[in-house]
């Protein structure tokens, strides 16, 4: 499933190319069908990230151990495409004002468009991640310590709060408007500080997190309805089609947060069950692998077609479908090549490292001093504490 999350940003990214959109109409037919694409890719990864967090933790893991693990997960591919869009296109425009926050995945925090959607657009979106994973320890102990029976009430207040904020956002003055190079941009026109209240802003997708943390819960405490994974789509389909008629602060993730929730859940239900998934193939488990190089390195690919090579204008439908999926599978071959020499390497060697740290501290513990027991063990009177995240 993350795979087709990433590929609907790459989607609605490729329907803002001057080839794919119609000159002198609001919207394209393909664009008016993907406009929405990338807002609720997105907001579907950060409800998946609270639910597999939850859905894996360790009673003997640290905190300081998952930060390691979730901060090598992202930081080198981070890094690397970082200096790629800096290098290939960003550069004539890049500031030193938009290219240190975003280096330093700070951009989110920031209300200005040509900061948080600056450099290597995508990753404004780790910007809020690292906020999730530096939360996640300390909003897991207190989702565990809600009563089974009260976390389906916890779960629908925390959607209620997310539908709502759109309503709330709308009484605050509007500021200044996206004004992108075409109106074709689904942007364009709104304003930029509500939209960054709503969508970008780390705490107020803190919510969309803590609700994939509180469905996982859900389901692994036996609370979960019973709702199959055809009818979840089902919903999930008809909420992205009534996104694509909302207004556009409610378009963002208002309208399909509730649905993308319930299809995780249920999808994560019946793997529980040992039934499986359509996805569960390895073709699929291969491609949620590099999904998140793709997520990152798409973006770069398509800025470089038009920016840097002038692709503006397909001669055809036929060449704007060619070039649309020869793009997709370069992107997916240098998402590959990431997957392969960057982010796989750096999870392996932070493992083994940790492996490494925690045989030594097991030796330590079993083979005190001579000199007098070893602090922390039971001979020290001090017990061995282990944090859980």
């Amino acid at each position: 499933m993350r795979f087709f999350a990433a590929f609907l940003v790459f989607l609605f990214h490729l329907s803002l190319l001057d080839a794919y959109s119609t000159p002198g109409e609001q919207h394209g037919p393909f664009a008016s069908a993907v406009k929405n694409g990338g807002w609720a890719g997105v907001t579907f990864f950060f409800i998946l990230s609270g639910f597999v967090l939850a859905w894996s933790a360790r009673d003997d893991d640290t905190t300081t151990a998952f930060w390691g693990r979730r901060i090598v997960k992202i930081a080198p591919n981070h890094v690397v495409t970082f200096l790629v869009a800096l290098a290939s296109y960003a550069y004539a425009s890049a500031t030193w004002g938009a290219g240190i926050p975003n280096f330093l995945l700070l951009q989110a925090w920031i209300p200005r468009d040509d900061v948080f959607f600056s450099i290597n657009n995508p990753s404004w979106s780790l910007s809020c991640e690292l906020v999730f994973y530096l939360l996640f320890p300390a909003l897991y102990r207190r989702v565990r310590r809600i009563r089974a029976e009260r976390l389906w009430w916890w779960a629908g207040g925390t959607a209620m709060v997310i539908i709502s904020l759109p309503l709330l956002v709308q009484l605050l003055p509007a500021g200044e408007s996206f004004g992108p190079n075409h109106a074709n941009s689904p942007l364009y026109g709104h304003s930029i500080t509500q939209m960054w209240l709503v969508y970008i802003f780390p705490p107020a997708r803190v919510l969309d997190f803590l609700l994939g943390i509180l469905m996982a819960r859900i389901v692994l405490t036996g609370r979960w309805m019973g709702l199959g994974v055809l009818p979840a789509l089902a919903v999930t389909l008809a909420a992205y089609a009534l996104s694509l008629q909302a207004p556009f602060l409610f378009s963002l993730n208002a309208v399909v947060v509730v649905p993308f929730a319930l299809l995780i859940s249920a999808a994560a239900a019946r793997d529980a069950q040992g039934r499986g998934t359509a996805v569960g193939g390895r073709v699929w488990v291969w491609l949620g692998e590099v999904s998140f190089a793709f997520y990152l390195v798409h973006q770069i690919l398509l800025s470089v077609l038009q920016e840097r090579f002038g692709y503006r204008e397909a001669g055809s439908l036929a060449e704007a479908a060619g070039v649309a999926v020869l793009i997709a599978a370069v992107s997916l071959l240098l998402a590959w090549l990431l997957y392969v020499g960057v982010e796989r390497p750096a999870v392996r060697a932070w493992a083994r490292r940790s492996r490494a740290r925690a045989r030594t501290l097991r030796v330590a513990h079993a083979q005190p001093a001579a000199d007098g027991p070893v602090p922390g063990s039971e001979e020290s009177g001090r017990p061995v504490t282990v944090g859980t995240p």
